[in-house]
Formats: structure tokens, sequence, C-alpha cells
């Protein structure tokens, strides 16, 4: 069976776009940056923590199971950009972001009996210059919340960005593409 290491709407919605079934499990992973890792190696951990964390919460009641954990994050001179704790912290974020181009990694980790395996995608997105009132409306709306870099490509921000170079899906939080290579290699259907 496959399981889902996240609560994620998004990722949720995402898999689901796959066609196959899964089952969410609970995981509880700390997600703070080590002082000397980098960006990517961050986001790597805390996907393959989450992963091996839900095929720990399985395994005794399903052996042959199969479980993704995935991680998504906002990079921009290599300043990790997390969830917004607050207001200031998604304007301040969305200011920093306007007018320049980010990277969005996303990594996505399939843990099974015996295997793990992981999959990246480094997107760069290009915001537009947003001025200050475009900003207070967007955080009005409590979009930004619970979101890495504190915006949504699939919401309201979409109109922030100019251009996108990667994978849309990686920027929503579950790069389907590497996910799919990641279940068909594990054995199930993509």
């Amino acid at each position: 069976m496959l399981h889902l290491a996240s609560q994620s709407p998004r990722r949720h919605e995402l898999l689901r776009q796959l066609g196959v079934a899964f089952e969410v499990v609970d995981v509880e992973v700390p997600e703070v940056r080590g002082a000397d890792e980098s960006p990517r190696g961050y986001v790597e951990r805390v996907a393959r923590e989450k992963a091996s964390a839900g095929f720990d919460a399985v395994r005794g009641r399903d052996p042959a199971a199969v479980v993704l954990g995935a991680d998504t994050e906002v990079v921009l001179d290599g300043r990790v950009f997390g969830k917004p704790r607050d207001g200031d912290d998604a304007t301040a974020m969305l200011r920093a972001l306007s007018g320049r181009t980010h990277a969005v990694v996303s990594v996505v980790c399939c843990a099974r009996q015996g295997a793990l395996a992981l999959a990246a995608s480094v997107s760069e997105v290009a915001f537009a210059d947003i001025d200050d009132a475009a900003i207070a409306r967007y955080v009005a709306t409590g979009e930004p919340f619970g979101k890495a870099g504190g915006y949504a490509i699939q919401g309201r921000a979409a109109s922030f960005i100019a251009h996108l170079s990667g994978s849309y899906s990686g920027v929503m939080g579950l790069p389907l593409f590497e996910t799919a290579n990641l279940l068909r290699e594990a054995g199930l259907a993509a």
C-alpha cells in the first residue's frame, strides 16, 4: 500500500492526479536547517526523515508499505524561506522576492523495506515587482500561511509570477514527474 507522510492538502491533491490509491500517515519531523547545511541538503534531509518516519509508523501493520515524504522550500541568495510565522514575516518574504528570481527546491523520497530513493526538482520562479499595497492585500487573504516563501503558485500569487522555469507541481509541493518515476521504480503504477 502507498502512504503519504504529509498533511498538506496540496500534496494530497497532486498525488491524486497520478491516479494511485494512498493513505495518509501523520508524522512529526522538525524542519530546522542545520548551521552548515546547504539549502538542497536541508530539503533532501527533511524529505528523507518524513519518508523514514512514515515507514517506521506503518511497517508493523504493512511490511510491504511504500511511503512518500516530501519537502519544498523557496531559496533566494542561499537563504531558505520557510513558512511565514505571521503577517509581518509573510510581508518581509514577499518584499524580498519582489522583482527577483528565486529557486524552489522540491524533493520527494520513497521509503520501502530495504530501499530509500530520492528525486529532486529545482525550479526558477521570477516574480514581477509587487508594490506594498498588493503585498498587504495578498497577506490579508491568509493564503501565504503554511506555504514556503509565503505564496501559493496555484492561488492568487499566480499573478505575481512573470516566469516559471521548471515544475509547476514541484513549486506547489510535490513534483509529479519525479514522484511518478519513484513509484514505478517501487513497483507501483503511476
